[in-house]
């Protein structure tokens, strides 16, 4: 097990709310390492953050409603600026400036979903220029995807802490989500699990009961592989 596999699982393993900065940190050749949700369905909030930088790195591109990590989330991709004094102004017009007088050399956000749900990114930065090689982005990329049910986990508990209570009263059948859970799971290509926290989490967006979107999905009215679970 490499470096990163080992990381990983030890962030996978850790118990809920343990902070999510230091295996980053351990393994990449970064300073500075900011967690977040954005935009819809969880709000825009930084999760974890290792220092005051990588707050402050946040706080830029949430007030300004651009910068590296929403085209991260937008295009699904890595976005990675190994020397932000070369970076185009109109890719940022406002948030490179920010970003640059905040300290900010280099910076490699890395988007956070599941399945079709989008829950947020992980911003890297150092204070001076830094390219990272591509063992260290598909590490990166590893440690984030854990990140990202870590991160989904949580602000799925948050936002529905009474539906352990609510299936228990029958509000919807067991079956019938374990049915729906099994399906998407074969729609997404992932773990029974993450399936499920992307039933739940499309449910939340859209304001719908868990019943009735597990419902359409076993009926195929709705695949949730298509952008944002698009009815078939």
């Amino acid at each position: 097990m490499d470096d990163y596999a080992a990381a990983a699982s030890a962030m996978q393993a850790a118990p809920d709310g343990s902070d999510l900065c230091p295996p980053f940190l351990a393994t990449l050749p970064v300073t500075t390492v900011g967690i977040s949700t954005l935009g819809d369905p969880f709000g825009t909030a930084t999760v974890f953050a290792s220092d005051a930088l990588a707050e402050r790195v946040d706080e830029i591109q949430f007030d300004l409603g651009e910068g590296p990590c929403w085209e991260a989330l937008d295009t699904r991709r890595p976005v990675l600026e190994p020397d932000l004094r070369v970076t185009p102004v109109e890719r940022w017009p406002l948030a490179l400036d920010g970003l640059l007088s905040a300290g900010v050399g280099a910076i490699f956000s890395f988007p956070m979903r599941i399945g079709t749900i989008p829950v947020g990114a992980v911003d890297l930065s150092i204070g001076h220029d830094l390219t990272l090689t591509a063992a260290q982005v598909r590490g990166a990329v590893e440690l984030t995807e854990v990140a990202a049910r870590r991160v989904l986990r949580s602000a799925l508990v948050a936002a529905t802490a009474d539906e352990h209570t609510a299936t228990e009263n029958g509000r919807y059948s067991r079956r019938e989500v374990h049915q729906a859970t099994g399906m998407a799971a074969a729609q997404l290509g992932v773990s029974v699990e993450d399936a499920l926290m992307v039933l739940r989490a499309h449910a939340f967006a859209t304001e719908r009961p868990v019943r009735d979107v597990a419902a359409d999905v076993i009926a195929r009215r709705l695949d949730l592989a298509r952008p944002y679970g698009s009815e078939t």
